[in-house]
C-alpha cells in the first residue's frame, strides 16, 4: 500500500500529471477559441460545435497517452482508428466543406498539442498562436461570406434566355426579397417547364445558412 502511494505521489508522477493538465488546458482553450469565436458566429451549428470540442479532446488524450507512455500502438494506428470512426459516422450525412475543413484543422491541432515530448513551451505556444492567426485571417480576409448563395427551383424558363437576364433578376428579387448579385442557370426540364438556378445575393449578416444548401424540397411520404 505504501509502495503504491509512493508511486502515485512521486515527483515524477506529479510532474507528468502537471504536464498533462497544462497541455490539455492549452489545447482545450485554443480549440474553444477557434470554434466559439471563428466557426460558430457564421455557421451557427451547435451539433458541429459539440462534435469539434469532443473530438479534439479525444484526439488529444489518445495521442498524448500513446506517445508519452511507451504504448505499442503508434500514432498512425491511433489516427487510423479515428478515421474508421469518422467513416462510420459521417458516411450517412453529407458534411459541408467548411465543417470538414474545421474538422481536419482541429484534429491536426490536437495531434500537435498531444506530442509534448518534442516541443518546448515556447514552441507549443507559437504553434497554437499560428493556428489561431491562420483561422482569423482566413475568416476575415479570405472568405466570401458577404455573398450568400441559394438554390432555387424556378418555374418561368422563358426568362432564362441570356437576353432576358435583367427580367429574370428583377423577378427573383421581387419573389425572394433579396438584392441579387448574379444568377447561374443549371439543369432545365422542358417537360415540366422547370429549371434549377443558383442565386448569389448580398448577405449583410455574413452568416452561413445551412438551409441554402438544400437542393430538394422534402416531400411528405404518403401512407
Amino acid at each position: 500500500m505504501n509502495h503504491l502511494f509512493t508511486q502515485l505521489f512521486s515527483i515524477g508522477s506529479i510532474m507528468d500529471l502537471a504536464s498533462l493538465g497544462f497541455s490539455f488546458l492549452l489545447n482545450f482553450i485554443v480549440v474553444w477559441i477557434i470554434v466559439h469565436f471563428f466557426y460558430y458566429p457564421k455557421g451557427r451549428r451547435r451539433d458541429y460545435y459539440f462534435t469539434f470540442i469532443l473530438l479534439s479532446v479525444s484526439i488529444f488524450m489518445l495521442i498524448y497517452l500513446l506517445l508519452n507512455n511507451n504504448s505499442d500502438m503508434g500514432i498512425g494506428a491511433a489516427l487510423g482508428l479515428f478515421a474508421i470512426f469518422g467513416i462510420i459516422r459521417y458516411r450517412t450525412e453529407s458534411v459541408p466543406i467548411r465543417e470538414m475543413t474545421y474538422l481536419f484543422f482541429l484534429v491536426a491541432l490536437s495531434v500537435l498539442n498531444g506530442k509534448t515530448e518534442e516541443m518546448n513551451l515556447l514552441g507549443r505556444l507559437l504553434i497554437n498562436a499560428i493556428f489561431i492567426l491562420t483561422v482569423w485571417f482566413s475568416e476575415n480576409f479570405m472568405s466570401a461570406y458577404k455573398e450568400g448563395c441559394k438554390f432555387v427551383k424556378y418555374d418561368n424558363i422563358d426568362l432564362i434566355k441570356p437576353e432576358r437576364y435583367d427580367e429574370l433578376k428583377a423577378d427573383l428579387e421581387e419573389r425572394l426579397g433579396l438584392e441579387i448579385i448574379r444568377i447561374e442557370v443549371g439543369a432545365v426540364d422542358f417537360l415540366t417547364d422547370m429549371t434549377m438556378l443558383r442565386v448569389f445575393y448580398k448577405d449583410p449578416n455574413k452568416r452561413i445558412k445551412s438551409v441554402d444548401r438544400i437542393l430538394k424540397i422534402p416531400q411528405d411520404n404518403a401512407f
